[in-house]
């Protein structure tokens, strides 16, 4: 057996000129992930070295033509992978509500050990700031009395929850999964694009194209030493369990709209995955300000929601009237601090492209350093300070 790149010598090909001829130059103004100054990246070099070495040895006249027949098999395995694990996602646009199979890329994006730590380290720091921010927000409220954040972005945003002020959950950890949308700029640096907040989804959905990829690629993924992403998971759960009163004893249960919602799939996958059970509001209940599973056997104590459902449709009680997914005072057993909601309500006004101009000065306010990871240019038009 000979890889790509041993036959590519042999051949009197340099490595360049045959990835060339499969895959297109970058327009100058965009990024060449597969390149770097010109010359194949090393960790490209070595995915496919090693994603060849099934191949039979061939001549430089058939080599192209192999390899463009082999990743097309790999492309159509891949298709049929997804539709036996009937990996779907929703949209509410069509007339009838029919799953639509997942769609992923064969390839995966490769990035360098060096490039990760600088993306971990914006992320982590971007989601240590806007928790803080909710923090501030429904608690002291500084930023917005020293103007730092306008008042009518945060009180006026539709997703600002006023029930929810003055309750501090328990570690003071509003946010308990935060999911950022990226982008890489021609030079090779990362900036965020947009924050999700409120009930982030694609936990469910990265583990399922980890496994379909990686058992497609095992050869490039052991040589590569690809970072797992099964500690993220169990990390997860350690953290939602110290939030909880009953710490390791707790029960934690995932809260679904249903099997409307756009990303069902997920929650089902990722409930059976963790090893919590999946609820609809119907299957909670509220009783002396606790949280309760109904079961055969009668009422079970509920200690922990990791939520799929928007905050307006959580307690028809004190949020949204009409809703009839949510469950009947769950704001008062989470003001009562006997539940753990994850995320915690009133984070959505987060998400709007609004408040992304103005995390820049807040970081260096209450951290006395820059944003590692900056946000797409923003320009505000105007700000006006109001006094509270």
């Amino acid at each position: 057996m000979s890889s790509l790149f041993d036959a590519a010598r042999s051949s009197g090909d340099t490595i360049s000129a045959l990835v060339d001829d499969l895959a297109a130059k970058a327009p100058p103004t965009h990024r060449d992930a597969l390149r770097n100054d010109g010359a194949i990246a090393a960790h490209w070099q070595t995915f496919f070295s090693k994603a060849s070495e099934a191949l039979p040895k061939r001549d430089s006249a058939t080599l192209e033509s192999s390899i463009t027949s082999r990743f097309a098999e790999l492309d159509a395995t891949l298709r049929r992978r997804i539709d036996d694990n009937g990996v779907t996602y929703n949209l509410y646009s069509d007339a009838v509500s029919q799953p639509r199979p997942w769609s992923l890329d064969l390839l995966p994006s490769i990035i360098s050990e060096r490039e990760w730590a600088l993306i971990e380290a914006g992320a982590v720091q971007r989601a240590r700031l806007l928790n803080d921010v909710l923090a501030d927000v429904y608690g002291e409220q500084t930023l917005i009395k020293d103007g730092s954040l306008p008042l009518a972005l945060v009180q006026g945003h539709p997703g600002y929850v006023r029930p929810a002020h003055g309750i501090r959950p328990r570690g003071n950890t509003f946010l308990h999964i935060v999911a950022f949308d990226l982008a890489c700029g021609p030079d090779g640096r990362w900036w965020i694009v947009s924050q999700r907040t409120q009930a982030p989804s694609g936990l469910g959905y990265l583990l399922e194209n980890r496994m379909i990829v990686s058992r497609l690629f095992p050869e490039a993924f052991r040589a590569l030493k690809i970072e797992r992403v099964v500690g993220a998971y169990k990390a997860l759960i350690a953290s939602l369990l110290a939030h909880s009163k009953s710490g390791s004893d707790a029960r934690i249960v995932l809260l679904t709209p249903g099997p409307y919602n756009e990303t069902y799939f997920e929650h089902v996958y990722l409930a059976r995955y963790l090893g919590i059970t999946l609820v609809e509001g119907g299957d909670l209940v509220v009783r002396d300000e606790k949280v309760w599973l109904k079961t055969l056997k009668g009422l079970e104590p509920v200690d922990v929601i990791l939520r799929r459902l928007d905050d307006d449709f959580l307690d028809p009680l004190e949020l949204r009237a009409d809703s009839a997914l949510g469950i009947p005072g769950l704001m008062q057993a989470y003001r009562a601090g006997n539940v753990v909601l994850a995320n915690a309500p009133g984070s959505s006004f987060l998400e709007s492209t609004a408040v992304l101009a103005f995390l820049p000065k807040i970081c260096e306010k209450l951290y006395g350093e820059k944003l590692l990871m900056p946000s797409i240019a923003l320009h505000v038009a105007a700000t006006r300070q109001v006094r509270c």
